[in-house]
């Protein structure tokens, strides 16, 4: 087979649809829009989910439930598991965590209590579920609350 030879798949390629050409061409009059309305104009656009008039389905289904996303806090979350890299006695911050790559952004930073730890660790950071803590003070650890950014209060304050 050479370059020259290449054709399209038969029936894939059409010819294109020549409207409003005369009645010979079978599309021409109203040109394939049909008899009248809004379609059968020029220069229509609708928005999306406009009906007409009629009561837009967003409008006419129920509301349920709460968001409260102006105000949540979002963080970046680290399993106790992943804590076991660090050697006995080190500092853990949410710097650090950022050097070893086990968080990424600048949220900050909450310690889950997911895996073992047995390793004796301060851990400082935003956030500690119940069970982290108590895994971490089971281990002979230390965990440290450190005030949210932006957050004025000092950190023995901060619940």
């Amino acid at each position: 087979m050479q370059l020259h030879d290449l054709r399209p798949a038969p029936g894939s390629k059409h010819p294109r649809k020549r409207v409003g050409r005369g009645i010979g061409s079978g599309h021409g009059k109203t040109a394939t829009r049909g008899t009248k309305g809004q379609w059968a104009r020029t220069g229509t656009s609708i928005r999306p989910g406009f009906e007409g008039g009629q009561m837009p389905l967003q409008r006419r289904t129920p509301k349920r439930g709460f968001t409260n996303a102006p105000f949540r806090k979002e963080y970046e979350v680290v399993n106790l598991s992943a804590l076991e890299r660090f050697e006995d006695g080190t500092v853990v911050t949410p710097e650090l965590l950022r050097q070893a790559r086990l968080v990424h952004g600048d949220r900050p930073v909450k310690i889950l209590g997911r895996g073992d730890l047995a390793r004796k660790l301060t851990v400082q950071a935003h956030a500690f579920s119940q069970s982290a803590m108590e895994k971490i003070a089971a281990a002979g650890g230390k965990a440290e609350i450190l005030g949210q950014p932006g957050d004025d209060r000092p950190a023995d304050e901060v619940k």
